[in-house]
């Protein structure tokens, strides 16, 4: 058992030391403690009294240290210890006066387990039970079997209560964690579904534009020039012709300004690149470690923008997830385009984890072996929406593949590149 297993970290914001049922138990070690040394004062004169009162003002001034422990370097000990041995010698003192007052080492007792390392806490009890068995002694009636059961039993329900306490803290840490990661991960979820809303509606608003707005100034653009072609060279010159040629003329310039506007709305690596060059500068720009190599099976064909969006994010979310939880010292990325789907599967050689533990689609995303799924979910949605299938295949020390296919039927994908807009009027 290490030093830290038997007494608490230094409290933070969310210190579990702080719960209801552990403040309780140190307001009634503190009462206790007051109890004791005033029952053990009692009879035995000014000595006495004056060597608890110096006790209890001691014990008061130097209790934050039983509040925060004893952890830290030398340097931040170096009080703590001083103000330990202060109380232990002050007790002494009230013991050799006052036989009594033995029984304030009850409370000492956890001090001793609370401040110091077991190595160091456990001979001490095993001492300060000596000093009040040899004080015993002294009274009246000599040493008898009461008075060597008594303190060694009042040092074995210290000893157990001590080690109690400490796991009781210890669980409250766990649980405290999993409830912050519980937040972190509905926040983060959020977050992700916010954009993802944000992203899609972005989309919509750039299929929308395309085919509709921009469609229909390309037509007009089209029409103007066909119908200057068409009229007579003696008309042409005249006001109606000018009329034509500023139909057109407008009409060009809003479908430019249609196009910007379709661009802007598209997902910044896709505006100027293919959804395989896209995931390549991804994993390009990911980093050393891991070290991520991409992949590309069979040749690459037009995809719906929404469907070249979610692969992309699927992939920035699967590598994402790679760096924080994985370990991994490679990974890999492979995209294939086949006759009927198209496939995208995410490898890494990292710590992996029980897939079957992974939650399903509809049920509500948790962290699972230590390791958040809030990604996942989302994943599963978004690929889901488009009629395709995500697979995750994991487990403890073998890595982790994330495969997606998208059915072409599902995607209504065109086979052949669509034609471009027309080009606006000079």
């Amino acid at each position: 058992m290490s030093s830290t297993d038997a007494r608490p970290a230094h409290p933070d914001q969310h210190d579990p030391a702080q719960m209801p049922a552990l403040r309780f138990m140190r307001v009634a070690l503190h009462a206790m403690f007051y109890a004791l040394l005033v029952v053990g004062c009692v009879g035995g004169g000014v000595a006495a009294w004056s060597l608890g009162v110096a006790l209890g003002v001691a014990y008061a001034v130097g209790g934050r240290f039983a509040r925060q422990g004893g952890g830290g370097p030398d340097a931040s000990r170096t009080p703590m210890l001083a103000w330990l041995g202060l109380i232990t010698l002050l007790w002494l003192a009230l013991a050799a006066v006052s036989p009594s007052a033995g029984y304030v080492a009850f409370p000492l007792y956890f001090l001793y387990l609370h401040l110091l390392p077991p190595r160091w806490s456990l001979p001490a009890v095993v001492l300060v039970t000596g000093v009040v068995i040899a004080a015993q002694s002294g009274t009246s009636g000599g040493l008898t079997a009461a008075k060597v059961i008594g303190p060694c039993a009042g040092a074995a329900v210290a000893v157990l209560t001590a080690y109690g306490y400490a796991g009781l803290y210890r669980e409250s840490r766990r649980r405290q964690a999993l409830i912050d990661d519980l937040v972190r991960t509905r926040d983060e979820l959020a977050a992700t579904q916010r954009e993802a809303g944000r992203l899609a509606e972005r989309q919509r608003l750039a299929r929308e534009i395309h085919d509709t707005l921009a469609q229909g100034l390309s037509s007009i653009v089209l029409l103007a020039r066909s119908a200057e072609s068409a009229l007579p060279s003696t008309v042409a010159g005249g006001p109606a012709g000018e009329r034509v040629r500023e139909i057109g003329a407008t009409a060009s310039a809003n479908l430019a300004e249609a196009r910007r506007f379709v661009a802007a709305l598209t997902p910044p690596p896709l505006q100027d690149a293919t959804l395989a060059e896209a995931l390549r500068r991804v994993t390009a720009g990911f980093g050393p470690t891991p070290e991520v190599a991409f992949h590309l099976d069979g040749e690459p064909y037009p995809l719906p923008v929404e469907a070249e969006v979610a692969l992309l994010r699927l992939t920035q979310e699967a590598l994402a997830n790679v760096r924080r939880h994985a370990q991994a010292r490679r990974a890999a990325v492979t995209l294939a385009y086949l006759d009927d789907q198209v496939t995208l599967d995410v490898f890494d050689d990292g710590v992996g984890f029980a897939a079957d533990a992974v939650p399903d689609p509809g049920s509500v995303p948790d962290a699972v072996d230590g390791r958040p799924r809030f990604g996942l979910h989302g994943m599963r949605e978004r690929i889901a929406e488009l009629g395709g299938s995500l697979t995750i295949e994991s487990s403890p020390g073998e890595g982790t593949a994330v495969a997606v296919a998208l059915p072409l039927t599902a995607l209504d994908a065109p086979q052949s590149p669509a034609p471009p807009l027309p080009a606006p009027a000079p």
